[in-house]
């Protein structure tokens, strides 16, 4: 295995219409509830965030988040990984029903996985160590003893999938910034999740290397059948990506609708002071 090797990925999908809708399960087709937030309201050191949501995540969607910053799309998003717990209402799920103990949380916990906007990887690890990072809870986490030749491989597998399978011994901070995205996405993929988030994933590089992940992205989101839900700056590629955007505002949901609905008038309540962020390139 060497640094000059690299997987050939398959063409990047387009993001158009007729990608996003041959999803496989688009939200309404009446697939199954995977997460319910009833009445949820959420603070962050004592100082309310959201109040009231009500909202409902099926099963093979892909949602984006929206909204201005500040405005609480991280802590929705920590919410439904079951990080953040709510400071009234009930989260349920699919499966385990409401996240009220901590057997629930681990057990939803573990069917997720994150994808982070600075990636939060150890720079001085290799790209294999990172991506074996995403399977921690499944050993013992002071394990003297190497890691086991199936996780490794599972591994191995994650990169492959995102074409770094060459890249797989250098360490991440000899990694460019799309790369590092790439091992972060590994990193979630390898938990073999049935819910995935990601927190502006795209938002640290370039338009048109955002496009491309995006693209890359998307095709593994509709190839493992994750339920995905993704805050977005970008409302041009959240419109592209997404079967439905939800917008926050005031402390609450204010939009709630497909990509077509989300029309100038959608987004000027959203952002009433005309500063919304910048638009990814058509």
């Amino acid at each position: 295995m060497t640094g000059s090797y690299q997987l050939p990925l398959d063409p990047p999908l387009a993001l158009g219409t007729s990608a996003r809708r041959s999803a496989p399960a688009a939200a309404e087709n009446g697939s199954p509830v995977l997460l319910r937030l009833d009445r949820v309201s959420i603070e962050r050191g004592g100082k309310p965030i959201l109040d009231g949501i009500d909202l409902e995540i099926r099963r093979g969607s892909i949602t984006a988040i929206v909204g201005p910053s500040g405005i609480g799309k991280s802590s929705l998003l920590a919410t439904l990984n079951g990080l953040l717990r709510p400071a009234s209402g009930t989260l349920s799920v699919d499966g385990i029903g409401p996240l009220r103990t901590p057997a629930s949380l681990l057990a939803h916990r573990r069917g997720s996985a994150t994808v982070f906007q600075e990636h939060a990887l150890i720079a001085r690890l290799s790209a294999l160590d990172n991506v074996l990072l995403g399977l921690a809870d499944r050993r013992h986490p002071l394990s003297p003893l190497p890691w086991p030749r199936a996780m490794r491989e599972e591994a191995l597998a994650a990169l492959a999938e995102v074409g770094l399978l060459g890249k797989a011994l250098d360490p991440v901070a000899r990694l460019s910034g799309g790369e590092r995205q790439r091992v972060g996405i590994a990193r979630a993929l390898v938990r073999k999740p049935r819910l995935l988030l990601a927190d502006e994933p795209f938002a640290s590089v370039d338009p048109a290397l955002a496009e491309r992940l995006a693209a890359e992205f998307l095709r593994l989101v509709r190839e493992h059948a994750l339920t995905l839900v993704i805050v977005l700056h970008q409302l041009d590629l959240a419109r592209r990506l997404a079967e439905r955007i939800v917008g926050l505002g005031d402390g609450r949901v204010v939009f709630d609708g497909s990509p077509e609905r989300f029309d100038a008038a959608a987004q000027e309540r959203l952002f009433p002071l005309h500063s919304a962020p910048e638009s990814t390139p058509p």
